[in-house]
């Protein structure tokens, strides 16, 4: 999709690396995307200083 920012991160759950899209419009992020391996739910965390992407984390939905 045109706009977003592509960051590659590490599932929490099975290591697999794996691509996501982030949307620059919103500065700071929390969602939850399945992963495209595993299929488990991560948290991700975005935080984006314009259009440049500062920080991308993921974590485990039930780490709370």
């Amino acid at each position: 999709m045109p706009g977003q920012i592509e960051a590659a991160i590490d599932c929490p759950y099975c290591g697999e690396a794996v691509v996501i899209l982030v949307d620059p419009s919103v500065p700071h992020q929390v969602y939850v995307e399945d992963c495209a391996v595993c299929c488990q739910p991560m948290e991700i965390i975005a935080e984006l200083d314009g259009d440049s992407l500062v920080r991308v984390d993921a974590r485990r939905e039930d780490d709370g």
